[in-house]
C-alpha cells in the first residue's frame, strides 16, 4: 500500500492515561485531511475497532463528541485508552487496507465474516495435449481455464459428473494418463473417451475441450441442435454406435440443464447477495450465477457488533472479496454506505468494471428476493439450533461443574492399524455447532514411540497442539483457547494428560475422559476429572447425548483421517520412489514388466532391454531396490 507522505504509523502516548473522548480529542492535533485508516486500542493495546476515514481529521473528530452515538459507538469510545493512524493516497486505498487489517486483527467491535473459506472451481488444464478436467480450490497457480466459484464441493463434484457425461473429458492425473496400457472403468460407462489409449484421435479431443469451455463460459446456445445434427447424420450412415454415443451426450446436457434449477435468462455473471437481521443476529445469503447458470448458494453467519445493515452489508463485501474475484455485478437486498467508493475497490483490484445493484422490479428483482427468503428462513433455523445447543452448553457445564458454559470444546482422538499411519484428530465444537473449519489433523511424526503407544502419540498431539497456541497467541487474545478438553479414555489417561498439560505451563483448562462403561456399550460411558470420583449420566439425559456425538465425531475424524492416509501410502508406487524415472520411463517399465514388483526383482541385463531406459537408468534403477533389499 502506498501512502500519500510516507506511511504514518503514529503509536504515540498521550501526555496523560486519558480515556474515552479526551483520549481521542488528545490526537486530533496530529491529524489532517489526509484519507487513512485508524485503529481505537484499549487498556491492553487490543484493538478494538478498526476505521476508513477520506479525511482522518473530520472522521476521529466525531468520536471525540461525547453525544449523538450508538450504544455501541459509545461503549467502544469508552474502552478507548489509544489511537493509531495510517495515511493512505486515496480513499479507496483505505478502503482495501481496513477490510484487510479487519480480516487480520479480528476487532471486537467491527463486523466480522467468520466463515472465509475459499470456494472451489472447475478447472480445464492447459499444460498437456489432453487437457484434464478437474475440481480446484486455492490459489489458481496451475496453467488453464478456471470456471467458478462453486457454491461447495458437492457442487463442484455434481456438475463434473455431470460434464464427464456431457464432454467425456478426462479427470485422470497426468501420471496416470502416461501409464495406463488399457482403458479404465470411467471409459466403460461412458464418461471418457479414453485419450489414453488411443481411443480418441488429439483433433477429436480437443474439440469436446472447446465445447466443455464454450459450455462453462456460458456460449453453448446450440449446443444441443448441433449434436442432435450430428447424431442424424450418423444414423443416416448406419453409424449407431457413434449416434449413440451423441444421443447419451444430448442427454446428458439436458439433465445438467436441470440439475441447475432456475437459471436466470437476463443475468450472465453475477454474485446475489441478501442479507436478514434478526435480535441482532444476521444470515447473509450469497448465490452465484456464472454465465447465465445457477452455481449453487452459501449462507454466511457474520458476527454483527450490533450494526446496522448498510454497515453490515458494506462489511461484508469488503472482506469476502478481499480474496476473491468480484464478478461482473454484485445484486444486493440493502444498499451499503459507500456503493460508489466500494465499486471503485472492488473494480480497481480486477482492473474492470464491477456493478453494485439494487433492483426494485425484473429478473435481478426476483433473484434477490428469493435470496433474501433463503436467508430469513436459514437464520431461524440457525436461531433455533443455537437455543438447543445453548442449553447443551449449560447442562454440560452442570454436569462437569464448570464455572461457566464452554465456548469452544476441543475433542481428541487416535486412529492406527498396529502403529501404522499413525494420525491424531482434533474437532472443535462451539455455540455454533462442530466448528469443521477448525478441525485438525496430525501425522504422528515421533520415531521413538513403540507401535501402538496411544499415550505417546496423545501426547505428541497435544504438544504440537498448544506449542503452537502459545506461540501465535501467548495472552490468549482470541478464541481460539479450549474452555474444556474431552480426552477419549478412563482415568490413566486423565492423569497422563494432566501431566502433559502440567509441562506446558498450562493447567487451567478443564478436562473431562470419557471411557466406555461395563461391556463397553453407549449409555453407559463414565466420566474422569482429576481430583474426583467417576460418575455417570443419567441414559436419557441430552448432555449425555451431546457428549456421544462428540466423542463419535472425533472418532470419524480420526479414521477417515487415517484411511485416507493409509489409501494414499498403498497407491504409492514403488517407481515413484527411483530418481529420474518419470511418467513415460514407468510406464515403459510397467508395460515391460507388468508390475512395479517385478521390476524390483529384474537383473541389470532385462532393465537395459526397456524402450527409453539407458545403461546408466538400467543401474540407477536396479542399485534403488538392491541395496534397499
Amino acid at each position: 500500500m502506498t501512502d500519500a507522505k510516507s506511511p504514518t504509523n503514529s503509536t504515540s502516548e498521550p501526555p496523560a492515561p486519558l480515556r474515552g473522548h479526551k483520549c481521542v480529542q488528545s490526537y486530533l492535533k496530529t491529524l489532517d485531511n489526509s484519507p487513512g485508516v485508524y485503529r481505537m486500542l484499549d487498556a491492553q493495546q487490543r484493538v478494538l475497532y478498526v476505521g476508513k476515514a477520506k479525511a482522518l481529521i473530520k472522521r476521529v473528530s466525531n468520536y471525540a463528541n461525547p453525544n449523538g452515538h450508538s450504544a455501541r459507538i459509545a461503549r467502544m469510545i469508552s474502552e478507548t485508552t489509544s489511537m493509531m493512524f495510517l495515511t493512505t493516497k486515496t480513499e479507496t486505498e483505505a478502503l482495501l487496507l481496513e477490510q484487510n487489517l479487519i480480516k487480520q486483527l479480528k476487532p471486537k467491535f467491527n463486523v466480522l465474516l467468520r466463515d472465509d473459506k475459499s470456494f472451489p472451481n472447475i478447472l480445464v488444464t492447459t499444460t498437456h495435449g489432453y487437457p484434464q478436467l478437474k475440481k480446484h480450490r486455492g490459489a489458481k497457480r496451475e496453467k488453464g481455464s478456471y470456471y467458478g466459484p462453486f457454491a461447495s464441493v458437492g457442487a463442484v463434484n455434481r456438475t463434473l459428473n455431470q460434464l464427464q457425461r456431457a464432454f467425456l473429458l478426462r479427470t485422470c492425473s497426468d501420471s496416470d494418463f502416461e501409464t495406463r496400457s488399457r482403458p479404465c472403468l470411467q471409459y466403460q460407462i461412458k464418461r471418457c473417451a479414453a485419450p489414453c489409449v488411443g481411443k480418441i484421435s488429439q483433433d477429436d479431443y480437443a474439440k469436446l475441450v472447446k465445447d466443455t469451455q464454450k459450455y462453462l463460459s456460458g456460449r453453448s446456445t446450440n449446443m444441443q441442435e448441433k449434436l442432435a445434427k450430428q447424431m442424424q447424420e450418423a444414423s443416416e450412415e448406419m453409424a449407431f454406435e457413434r449416434a449413440a454415443a451423441l444421443r447419451d451426450r444430448i442427454r446428458a446436457l439436458t439433465q445438467v440443464q436441470t440439475a441447475q434449477g432456475i437459471n436466470p435468462q437476463t443475468v450472465s455473471e453475477a454474485d446475489v447477495i441478501a442479507l436478514h437481521l434478526e435480535h441482532g443476529q444476521a444470515c447473509i445469503q450469497v448465490f452465484f450465477i456464472r454465465a447465465n447458470q445457477n452455481w449453487g448458494n452459501r449462507d454466511f453467519y457474520p458476527k454483527t457488533a450490533d450494526a446496522a445493515e448498510p454497515e453490515i452489508l458494506q462489511a461484508f463485501l469488503g472482506q469476502f472479496y478481499s480474496d476473491k474475484e468480484p464478478p461482473r455485478q454484485i445484486i444486493l437486498s440493502h444498499d451499503i454506505e459507500d456503493r460508489e467508493l466500494m465499486e471503485s475497490a472492488l473494480g480497481e483490484k480486477i482492473d474492470r468494471k464491477v456493478e453494485i445493484l439494487l433492483p426494485q422490479r425484473g429478473e435481478k428483482y426476483e433473484l434477490v428476493t428469493g435470496a433474501l427468503r433463503n436467508a430469513r428462513e436459514s437464520l431461524a433455523r440457525k436461531m433455533s439450533e443455537s437455543a438447543t445447543q445453548a442449553k447443551l452448553l449449560q447442562g454440560v457445564a452442570e454436569a462437569f461443574n464448570l464455572d461457566a458454559p464452554p465456548k469452544r470444546i476441543e475433542v481428541y482422538d487416535n486412529s492406527h492399524i498396529q502403529g501404522t499411519n499413525a494420525v491424531g484428530g482434533m474437532i472443535v465444537a462451539g455455540a455454533d455447532g462442530f466448528l469443521r473449519n477448525q478441525y485438525r489433523k496430525f501425522n504422528i511424526k515421533g520415531e521413538d514411540l513403540v507401535p501402538g503407544d496411544d499415550f505417546g502419540m496423545m501426547k505428541e498431539v497435544l504438544m504440537r497442539r498448544f506449542k503452537r497456541l502459545q506461540k501465535e497467541d501467548p495472552e490468549r487474545k482470541t478464541d481460539m483457547w479450549p474452555d474444556l478438553l474431552l480426552i477419549d479414555g478412563g482415568a490413566g489417561q486423565v492423569s497422563a494428560v494432566r501431566q502433559i498439560m502440567r509441562e506446558m505451563n498450562v493447567e487451567d483448562i478443564a478436562m473431562v475422559g470419557v471411557a466406555k462403561g461395563e461391556d463397553r456399550d453407549a449409555g453407559k460411558e463414565e466420566f474422569h476429572r482429576t481430583g474426583t470420583r467417576p460418575f455417570a449420566l443419567r441414559h436419557n439425559d441430552p448432555v449425555l447425548y451431546f457428549i456421544q456425538r462428540l466423542r463419535d465425531e472425533a472418532h470419524r475424524f480420526a479414521i477417515g483421517t487415517h484411511r485416507a492416509k493409509r489409501a494414499k501410502s498403498q497407491m504409492k508406487n514403488p517407481l515413484d520412489e527411483v530418481e529420474g524415472v518419470g511418467p513415460k520411463r514407468k510406464k515403459a517399465l510397467l508395460l515391460h514388466f507388468g508390475s512395479a514388483k517385478a521390476v524390483a526383482r529384474a537383473n541389470l541385463a532385462d532393465l537395459r532391454n526397456v524402450d527409453g531406459v539407458s545403461d546408466a537408468m538400467a543401474q540407477t534403477i536396479y542399485d534403488h531396490f538392491h541395496e534397499k533389499g
